[in-house]
């Protein structure tokens, strides 16, 4: 992965520290970005077999960027902005992530390594392997200074708490606004629109809006909701903020709660799939939209359209797409060129990624590269509506765990509605003529 050398300047170049190395970077960009455009893409080692971890999702899901950020442990460095002078280090590893020890427990164990019964009931061995366990478990060390008192929680009430702003959450809100119905838009990103700035564009999507597009005070950015739960007073949703005092929480009081929560890059089980160099494909998207990194040579594995629409805005960028290998077919007609249906995807390299490898009607064939983009349905982020009361089940023909909804975003609670990827999947404009139905339908039970 490079930054592209015709891109624009998106911001102040600034410098960040990666274990005494002056590393480029670009003011406010996550500084995961930064790594990987200056060519690390490593992050860290695994808890158990200490095999190499890089970024994957950029959605704060996957656990895999966590660093050392400026003496705090355990940092999602896919979220956190890149700041002058900020200093990281790589976890767990000894004496470093490139050279770690460690990494022989993966060799010394293909099969696996089951710690709960190595050693139990022999005597004297088992107490030692007990220790042993307890100095190697665990990610990261203790902060290098105590954590700042955090400022009173706040209270806020309004009718409507919509959770989400991309293309569910965006049509939710135009519909809310337009009627005069107060609500408070919550979105974690910096700015509004989801996969309509962040993902690969297709055919049909609909217009992104900014924060001043919506009435004074509705819309608040880099907000997480980190729970739905009940009280004396009713229902509410906690946010939190990061604000100059550290971390700020709310308590969203409404009457109603709008999820458009989209949903998480699933991993697609394959050999080395967690290489550092493979990355979900919403993730190559947004690192090649929003701050102009992508890789020279790739290799495409998933199925369904947002994969073939990665294919055609990499190659609109200059990046060669050096296999596109679809897992269920049929290559639907204008794909890109070398486009097939294959099977038995594998990564190959030592610490990152350097070819890949599939089955196409019989044949392996293997194709060198720096990424692997796994392009899949998003697994549904159900956790606040079930919270909400909403009912999950599981869909076994799409592989997913999925809110039960009516057409209109009812659902098994009557003060949570829903929208969007949250309920399965769908393209961008379908999400928000989701969030429109869900709006309508929920403005007519408010008081």
């Amino acid at each position: 992965m490079r930054r592209l050398p015709d891109a624009s300047p998106r911001g102040k170049a600034i410098t960040v520290d990666l274990e005494g190395e002056t590393i480029p970077a670009i003011e406010g960009e996550p500084v995961a970005c930064s790594l990987i455009a200056a060519g690390e893409a490593m992050f860290a080692r695994s808890i158990k077999y200490h095999r190499p971890r890089g970024a994957y999702c950029f959605a704060a899901a996957c656990s895999h960027c966590l660093m050392r950020v400026d003496g705090q442990p355990n940092i999602y460095t896919c979220r956190t902005p890149a700041r002058d002078g900020m200093k990281l280090e790589r976890q767990n590893a000894f004496p470093s992530a490139k050279v770690d020890v460690f990494a022989t427990i993966d060799w010394f164990f293909p099969g696996g390594l089951d710690h709960h019964e190595m050693f139990a009931g022999v005597p004297i061995a088992e107490q030692v392997m007990a220790k042993v366990a307890r100095q190697l478990a665990g990610l990261g060390l203790l902060p290098d200074r105590e954590a700042p008192a955090r400022p009173p929680p706040r209270t806020v009430r309004t009718k409507v708490a919509v959770v989400g702003g991309g293309a569910a959450g965006l049509a939710a809100a135009r519909v809310l606004a337009t009627q005069g119905t107060p609500f408070l838009l919550v979105e974690r990103e910096a700015r509004l629109g989801g996969r309509l700035l962040r993902g690969a564009p297709q055919a049909g999507d609909p217009a992104a809006a900014d924060a001043a597009s919506f009435p004074p005070g509705s819309v608040l950015t880099r907000a997480h909701a980190l729970g739905l739960f009940d009280d004396e007073e009713g229902p509410f949703l906690v946010v939190g903020c990061q604000g100059p005092e550290g971390l700020q929480l709310s308590k969203v009081y409404a009457e109603r709660f709008l999820l458009a929560t989209g949903g998480h890059p699933p991993f697609l089980p394959f050999e080395n799939n967690d290489l550092p160099g493979v990355y979900a494909g919403r993730a190559a998207s947004q690192l090649l939209r929003e701050h102009d990194v992508a890789p020279a040579r790739a290799a495409l594995v998933g199925w369904g359209e947002e994969l073939y629409a990665l294919a055609r805005l990499l190659e609109a960028r200059g990046s060669q797409v050096v296999a596109l290998v679809d897992l269920r077919g049929p290559v639907p007609a204008g794909a890109p060129a070398g486009a097939c249906v294959g099977a038995e995807p594998k990564a190959h390299g030592l610490q990152q990624v350097g070819a890949f490898s599939f089955t196409r009607d019989g044949r392996r064939e293997k194709v060198s590269c720096e990424a692997v983009l796994v392009s899949i349905p998003l697994s549904p982020s159900f956790e606040l509506a079930r919270q909400g009361g909403a009912h999950v089940r599981f869909d076994p023909e799409r592989g997913l765990f999925v809110v039960e909804a009516e057409a209109d975003g009812r659902t098994a609670s009557p003060k949570v509605f829903v929208a969007g990827d949250i309920t399965g999947g769908g393209n961008a404009q379908e999400a928000a003529a989701s969030g429109t139905r869900a709006a309508e339908a929920l403005i007519g039970g408010l008081s």
